[in-house]
């Protein structure tokens, strides 16, 4: 490590572990990473450099032990001679709580998770404070600070197996009209590719896989060394770790995140990024917050399901008709949740496993449900329910809107003729797309098949249909 300003150098081994941490990635499997010296000694010097930290700083500590951005809070200030203070358990989750906290602590540099961070940019700061930096990660950076912030945004970037932070970005007020901030350029001696299927690399703004090398990259994974062979790789005799998350390169060198390989979802025969709806959403006025998640659909592929924190009343149709401006239909979710706010992780990740799935309890226009009210209405509400694969359809919900396109409609189309025995066409459910209209327009198929009929076989259908 470098040596800060008096304070005595160390001799240090670089080879020998500084720690294992323990993380379950997508698997659900804990997997020990096993961090060397020499990967800690390369982000201390890093840190210490880009943020100019002495040890006049204070950094705070927020994250828990099991948490890698724990070591990122911990060791370059130590290494500088600089402060650490330690967060008490009541003000990580509050950016009201934390923010005072902040202030009063005399913080210089802090890392918070990104959910939160993005509650800290929109607030109001005092100036004048002392606080340089507010350092963020773990999730999808999508909110850029107010014009009006004393501290710098930084968005980093970086796996477990690449000892905490691999990317990094300041990322300024307003944008630059290209999209989700960036996560910056590689750090300190990193290495970034951004390769395709076979393994070749991508042209510049062509989205890949994420392959990480350098000086930070870990050993491997403790006792696994079938896994630690399958993801720490060697390209052009160069060890990298194969990230499993999608990203690109820009003009300007910085790259961007777009997500996991296996986060991607499959609706109607695309491939959908779900990231990239919500993205969108959160664009709305309206909307605090979204997630949107993949769920299986009837027709065996996905569906997304959007789940929004609004400030104000707005309709799931007003939301579809919102994404329909910018999006294709395929990438507008099936069903919309309502929540006071979304699940987080101890780490501050989005908990998609707490995500409820969509019902008549948490339906986004639950106020406007309408309930079947008729036989008719009832049996049609079962078939579209089925082949939608969800509940909570309400009699003037729109088909579409819902998540219904052709291929489903058909089935709802030889599901209701063969219970209602009629002939209905597609064209029938394109014009009559809710449960309400497509019972009334039954109902005049009927109608005018008895009309035609004998007085003795309209006697027939009717003892024959149980009326």
């Amino acid at each position: 490590m470098e040596k800060a300003s008096g304070v005595p150098a160390i001799p240090m081994d670089p080879d020998p572990l500084a720690y294992v941490i323990y993380t379950s990635g997508t698997t659900g499997k804990p997997k020990g990473v096993e961090i060397t010296q020499a990967n800690l000694s390369h982000l201390v010097a890093w840190h210490n450099n880009a943020f100019g930290v002495t040890a006049r700083d204070r950094g705070s500590h927020l994250a828990g032990l099991g948490f890698d951005a724990a070591v990122w809070e911990v060791w370059p200030y130590l290494a500088a001679g600089a402060s650490v203070v330690l967060a008490p358990e009541e003000v990580r989750t509050s950016d009201s709580l934390l923010r005072a906290w902040l202030l009063v602590q005399g913080v210089t540099v802090a890392f918070v998770p990104t959910q939160l961070a993005q509650d800290l940019i929109r607030d109001d700061w005092a100036r004048g404070s002392g606080f340089r930096y507010l350092l963020t990660g773990a999730d999808r950076l999508v909110d850029r600070p107010a014009p009006n912030l004393s501290f710098q945004l930084i968005n980093n970037y970086g796996p477990t197996e690449c000892t905490v932070v691999s990317t990094s970005a300041m990322t300024p007020p307003g944008g630059d009209g290209s999209g989700l901030p960036p996560i910056g350029r590689p750090i300190g001696q990193t290495v970034i590719r951004i390769l395709d299927k076979d393994g070749k690399p991508v042209e510049i703004g062509a989205q890949g896989e994420i392959f990480i090398g350098g000086p930070q990259v870990a050993r491997g994974y403790r006792g696994q060394p079938d896994l630690t062979a399958e993801r720490f790789v060697t390209i052009e005799g160069e060890r990298f770790y194969r990230t499993g998350d999608i990203g690109a390169c820009r003009d300007d060198g910085q790259f961007t995140f777009h997500g996991r390989v296996d986060d991607q979802a499959k609706v109607r025969g695309h491939r959908v990024e779900p990231e990239e709806t919500a993205s969108i959403i959160r664009e709305h006025p309206a909307v605090r917050s979204a997630a949107v998640v993949a769920a299986p659909a009837a027709d065996g592929g996905d569906m997304l399901v959007g789940y929004i924190v609004a400030d104000e009343e707005v309709s799931a149709e007003a939301l579809r008709k919102y994404l329909g401006e910018t999006l294709p239909e395929y990438m507008i979710p099936s069903a919309f949740v309502r929540m006071d706010s979304l699940p987080l992780t101890a780490n501050g990740k989005l908990d998609r496993k707490a995500l409820p799935e969509p019902g008549d309890d948490n339906a986004f226009d639950s106020a406007d449900f309408a309930a079947s009210e008729t036989p008719a209405e009832a049996k049609l509400t079962e078939i579209l329910e089925g082949v939608l694969g969800r509940g909570g359809v309400g009699i003037d919900d729109n088909f579409f809107l819902l998540g219904g396109h052709s291929l489903l409609g058909t089935q709802v189309v030889l599901r209701a003729s063969d219970a209602f025995g009629v002939e209905l066409q597609l064209r029938d459910l394109f014009q009559a797309p809710t449960i309400r209209q497509l019972a009334l327009r039954i109902e005049e198929m009927l109608i005018a098949m008895i009309e035609s009929m004998s007085d003795d076989e309209a006697e027939a259908r009717a003892s024959g249909t149980g009326g």
